[in-house]
């Protein structure tokens, strides 16, 4: 892979979430990649381009399916080797990366703790998502007494009486 490539590979995963670039930077893909190309007895220009389609198709700049088209045009092979490029980039990049991200993300969920004023807050701001962003209140019925509490008991009948009908 040429330095330019890598260099616009790094600034395009600057832009990707945390977990998505944690997630394509612990698998080692270009080592598959190559190991793809040489299989195919590819040109370094041919391996060059076959990264540049691996790497749009884990930014989500191109869809998976049309990565066997793209591999037969630009890296002009044939219908039958592009499916079977696809195949194994599939198998062997894609699904692993996924696979991680999956867990990661999963993980993150098992330690967040989501609680019921979230969910008020995004019914009440009319749909905006940062009110899962924010920190969770925890021992609600603790905090329900305190004088500076912006949500008191007699705040939410107010608010549960707007809402009926």
């Amino acid at each position: 892979m040429t330095e330019e490539l890598k260099k616009i590979i790094g600034e395009e995963l600057q832009v990707l979430p945390k977990e998505s670039m944690e997630a394509i930077n612990s698998f080692d893909w270009e080592k598959v990649s190559k190991e793809i190309g040489s299989k195919y007895l590819f040109t370094e220009e041919e391996q060059n381009q076959l990264d540049a389609e691996i790497v749009l198709v884990m930014l989500g700049i191109t869809e998976q399916e049309f990565l066997p088209s793209r591999i037969e045009n630009n890296i002009i092979t044939t219908h039958d080797n592009a499916e079977k490029i696809t195949e194994e980039i599939v198998e062997k990049i894609l699904k692993p990366i996924v696979n991680t991200l999956s867990e990661k993300i999963k993980s993150t969920l098992k330690s967040r703790v989501v609680h019921w004023q979230q969910n008020l807050d995004f019914i009440l701001s009319g749909g905006d998502y940062t009110a899962f962003i924010r920190d969770p209140i925890i021992k609600t019925e603790e905090k329900n007494d305190a004088p500076n509490n912006p949500l008191s008991n007699s705040k939410l009948d107010d608010l549960k009486s707007s809402f009926t009908i």
